[in-house]
């Protein structure tokens, strides 16, 4: 697809006193009272970046109901992934090319690229991993009962999604430790506790080639080159020996194309999952009621499931390009101008959702956004997010009566992951 001219449109800010952009406004928690009310006033905003975004004024448009999202997610010839990337960072066409993935692609090339690995995380082949998810995720909690106090995120949220993907990738567990910390400094780069070059405080420019403008990432790739290498000579049934020698069309995926591709699987099958955990503990925590709802009826576990997924939200937001001039309630988008699309504010809109703040294992229909809009990027490790919820919650049911949150949670520092990073509390057994 040819890229429209990319547009630095200088506009006012349709709410310059709201801030849904700043990496400390999430560090803080999740802005739902500011998403609520541009919902109302500006379905369609204006939002002006910060000097150190661009020029200064530039800015993008902002979309806060649920059915502009889904539209938008929907609609992919009109708002596109390829062009400009899904980023809220605007690009240099070469810092593009060099940290595409699958993401940042429309289709055909999507599918093709998207076909390579979905058997591996289909429905059917998670539903091979569910009995040995739910016997690790039931000592995992088990443990964590008999700890006493324990940071969740460590404990459980952390471990198990990571015992589940190295299985799927196809990572020696020995390895694992290393490369999801390596993974959490390339997402985290806006949060100093993980990444040596903050993105909006470090001048990063050296790195602009790399993912998320972290050097980091030459370690990742280093490593799934390796990997790639023993795959070739040892074939194994997991994805790294899949793009070992994967080819689209026809053309083998380049050494970064496979590198960036094993990257993205890493980050988006461990936040999702992790996160969702951590939140959906939380929100037990704070509405302990429900949790009594789910163990006294575990026919509930389905719709729990969508509603943990639905609260926790772990991805925060995702940019399109429009690449032609389109009118959005009646407001006039430009070719090549940035759409951004906020999930969290999808999944809390009253048109959509009753009581949209409130927490409600019961609910239904739940009709979220926390895996995408619909459309071709409907995200590829939605089954296995589901099915490690599952084992969770069907955990919590089955050992714990009650979550005590001993302490602030602490989040981390940025406005792409809705991420906990510690979340000290004490699960109470239950008696029976």
């Amino acid at each position: 697809m040819t890229a429209p001219p990319a547009r630095r449109t200088v506009r006012a800010a349709s709410i310059p006193e709201l801030d849904v952009l700043g990496h400390d406004v999430y560090a803080i928690g999740m802005p739902y009272a500011a998403y609520d009310r541009f919902r109302v006033e500006a379905p369609v905003a204006w939002v002006v970046e910060e000097p150190h975004g661009g020029v200064e004024g530039t800015g993008f448009w902002s979309l806060t109901r649920w059915d502009d999202v889904v539209a938008v997610h929907k609609d992919w010839r009109t708002f596109s992934s390829e062009v400009g990337g899904t980023e809220l960072e605007e690009m240099e066409p070469d810092a593009l090319a060099a940290r595409r993935t699958m993401l940042e692609t429309d289709p055909p090339r999507h599918a093709r690229l998207r076909q390579l690995v979905n058997p591996a995380f289909a429905r059917p082949a998670m539903d091979r991993y569910a009995a040995t998810a739910e016997r690790l995720v039931d000592d995992l909690v088990a443990a964590a009962v008999r700890a006493g106090e324990v940071d969740l995120v460590a404990a459980v949220s952390r471990e198990l999604p990571i015992r589940m993907l190295v299985e799927v990738l196809g990572v020696p567990l020995a390895d694992a430790p290393e490369l999801f910390h390596w993974a959490d400094q390339i997402v985290y780069h806006a949060d100093p506790e993980f990444s040596a070059a903050v993105v909006d405080r470090a001048d990063t420019d050296a790195y602009r080639l790399l993912p998320f403008r972290s050097p980091v990432s030459l370690r990742v790739f280093e490593y799934v080159d390796a990997l790639a290498a023993r795959r070739r000579a040892d074939p194994a049934a997991d994805v790294v020996t899949v793009l070992a020698d994967a080819a689209v069309d026809g053309v083998p995926l380049s050494d970064r194309e496979r590198g960036t591709f094993f990257l993205l699987l890493l980050i988006a099958g461990n936040e999702t999952t992790r996160h969702s955990l951590t939140h959906g503990a939380m929100a037990f925590a704070q509405h302990p009621d429900q949790l009594e709802r789910l163990r006294a009826d575990e026919h509930l576990l389905d719709t729990a499931v969508e509603e943990v997924l639905r609260v926790a939200c772990p991805q925060v937001h995702f940019r399109r390009t429009a690449t032609t001039d389109v009118e959005l309630r009646g407001v006039s988008i430009a070719a090549g101008e940035r759409v951004v699309t906020w999930y969290a504010a999808a999944n809390t809109d009253p048109e959509v959702f009753a009581a949209p703040h409130a927490f409600d294992v019961g609910r239904s229909p739940n009709r979220h956004v926390t895996f995408g809009g619909g459309g071709p990027h409907l995200c590829l490790g939605q089954w296995m997010a589901r099915l490690e919820v599952r084992v969770f919650l069907r955990a919590l049911a089955r050992h714990v009566r009650r979550i005590e949150l001993t302490g602030e949670p602490e989040r981390v520092r940025s406005n792409f992951i809705n991420g906990v990073k510690r979340c000290p509390a004490r699960l109470h057994a239950s008696t029976g």
